[in-house]
């Protein structure tokens, strides 16, 4: 089920929307459990049990660290938790690639494995994981309800594609939240700017990128172009997704976290990953980075342990090498600019130019990422770098490029709107809703959000 699809939006939103507010308090987290349940099913149902699973696991872990003070206990559960969600993941995820590299080194009497992909398996796994994580460190209190607990597990708004929650965020709320006007017509107003993003500015660059990426030997411009226009997708579209997803949290009486702030506009690689996907770059650094030794055993550990952080965010996206080499590229990239530090020539630049510069190697660094083949990225690279030709742009093109670099760095991130009620400004999101479903419901085929795949 589709936030934009007329069975979300006039079926199953409003009545749950309308059950939450008319039950009682108590009974609230299970409604929401069932409608969060109702909707997985709808998409994924063949793979409810492995969310229900993950949910058992580590609800139950997380009430045995709670009650033993035995250092070999605690950690014994934690490594019941730890095992079980990243085993779900790494065989849905991986088997196919390990399989596959076992058959290049071994020969063909290797046989080829595949598994479906569950829906939103590298989200629920990482938030439900992480509460085991917080309440070993002792940073959160266990979950005295599984319900509770289950519901923060499989909220609806963001079960699929994030923001990645973390409990202690959402704990108090799941006790006790209230539905506020304000939060409404914040959560109205995100939820619009979302669909909006995802339907005219997400689909309709992808479909400028579409007869680009069709060319087989692309010229300087036309590979560049391409991938300014996919830059300009993935980023419409997943934080038109998260813009969604926190807008219907506030429905509920949830606050979630921010997952984008104007990534386009950073001047070094890492003010990038202070924007982007924060809520995952977030996970990474306090969940894997840190405890790999952080900062703190000097320089060369500090680079390796960046690089190996990085690379295993990029296998988090999927099972191929391609995404290897986008983590790597992103992980090196970051160690060297710790590495330069104030020698860095790209900060002598003015900041105009180091936004440009960092741009750039972003966009370059999607290619592997947007092809998920390494013969089909070279080859893109390659024209990105010495051209086949300058290639052909018409006007159109060209026009479209220059406009979406202009939305990339001039409007407020959206978290930061002033979500006032103002009439006219009233109207022109209304507008841009009502235009965006009948956009959505005039093609042939709306695509899903990019990083259902994921």
């Amino acid at each position: 089920m589709l936030f934009f699809q007329v069975s979300f939006l006039f079926v199953f939103l409003p009545l749950t929307l309308v059950l939450h507010q008319l039950l009682p308090p108590r009974v609230r987290n299970a409604a929401l459990l069932a409608a969060s349940l109702i909707f997985y099913a709808t998409s994924s149902y063949e793979f409810l049990p492995l969310l229900l699973l993950s949910v058992v696991v580590d609800y139950s872990a997380g009430r045995q660290i709670g009650r033993s003070d035995d250092p070999a206990t605690r950690r014994a559960w934690l490594i019941a938790s730890l095992t079980t969600n990243l085993g779900l993941l790494a065989f849905y995820k991986y088997v196919g690639l390990i399989s596959l590299s076992l058959r290049d080194l071994l020969g063909p009497e290797v046989p080829l494995l595949e598994a479906a992909l569950p829906l939103g398996i590298s989200f629920f796994t990482f938030q439900s994981m992480s509460y085991t994580i917080d309440v070993y460190r002792g940073d959160v209190e266990p979950a005295q309800s599984p319900v509770d607990f289950a519901a923060f597990v499989a909220l609806f708004p963001q079960l699929v594609a994030g923001p990645i929650v973390r409990f202690r965020d959402v704990a108090p709320q799941l006790v006790d939240r209230t539905v506020r006007s304000a939060d409404v017509v914040r959560g109205l107003t995100l939820f619009m700017v979302g669909l909006a993003k995802k339907i005219l500015l997400a689909d309709t660059l992808a479909l400028l990128a579409k007869p680009l990426f069709a060319v087989e030997q692309p010229g300087f411009l036309d590979a560049w172009a391409g991938m300014v226009f996919y830059s300009g997708q993935i980023y419409f579209d997943f934080s038109g997704y998260s813009d969604m997803a926190v807008g219907l949290g506030l429905f509920l009486g949830f606050s979630f976290p921010n997952n984008f702030n104007a990534p386009y506009r950073a001047r070094t690689f890492s003010d990038f990953w202070r924007r982007w996907h924060i809520t995952l770059s977030s996970w990474l650094r306090d969940y894997l980075y840190i405890p790999l030794g952080g900062s703190r055993r000097g320089p060369l550990r500090t680079y390796v342990n960046l690089t190996i952080t990085m690379l295993l965010g990029g296998l988090w996206h999927g099972a191929s090498w391609a995404f290897v080499v986008w983590g790597a590229g992103h992980g090196l990239l970051l160690a060297a600019e710790r590495a330069l530090g104030e020698r860095n020539p790209i900060l002598r630049l003015p900041a105009v130019g180091q936004t440009a510069v960092t741009f750039l190697l972003v966009t370059a660094l999607w290619v592997p990422f947007h092809f998920n083949d390494m013969t089909v990225a070279t080859r893109w690279l390659t024209a990105m770098v010495f051209g086949h030709g300058v290639g052909s742009i018409t006007p159109l093109v060209a026009g479209s490029v220059a406009a979406a670099l202009a939305l990339f760095h001039l409007p407020t991130p959206s978290h930061l709107w002033d979500t006032t009620p103002r009439p006219r400004l009233l109207l022109v999101i209304v507008f841009l809703f009502v235009l965006s479903l009948f956009v959505a419901h005039g093609r042939l085929e709306a695509p899903p959000f990019l990083y259902f795949r994921f």
